[in-house]
């Protein structure tokens, strides 16, 4: 047998092991404990202001009513701060939040600072 074929066998068992392992976890959620719809969600690693996209544009009507999860993309395990927007220009922060991977963290009212309006 050559190298070639070999190679391809190994590949093709482990590739689906590779895939169902990635496919298991739920991945990171926000859970929206606040009383009120999100409308914008951004994320920063802890103290930097260095604010990532709007994760609510990953729900399919674009808002997280109170008590809805949503899933995040695109951001590693860590600490980070979040930009919370809600409707009428309202924009609340939320410092030095917890976020392991594929788990849920919450934000609440409590957990709102510097708010506008």
């Amino acid at each position: 047998m050559s190298r070639a074929l070999i190679a391809v066998g190994v590949a093709l068992l482990v590739l689906p092991a590779t895939v169902l392992a990635q496919s298991k976890g739920k991945g990171i959620r926000l859970w929206n404990l606040t009383s009120a719809t999100i409308s914008s969600f951004e994320l920063s690693p802890a103290g930097k202001s260095e604010w990532g996209p709007n994760q609510t544009l990953n729900d399919k009507d674009k808002e997280v009513d109170h008590d809805e999860r949503l899933r995040i993309t695109g951001v590693e395990p860590g600490r980070y701060d979040a930009k919370v927007g809600y409707s009428g220009a309202r924009q609340c922060f939320v410092r030095d939040i917890e976020i392991k991977a594929d788990a849920v963290f919450s934000v609440s009212d409590k957990d709102l600072k510097d708010c506008n309006k």
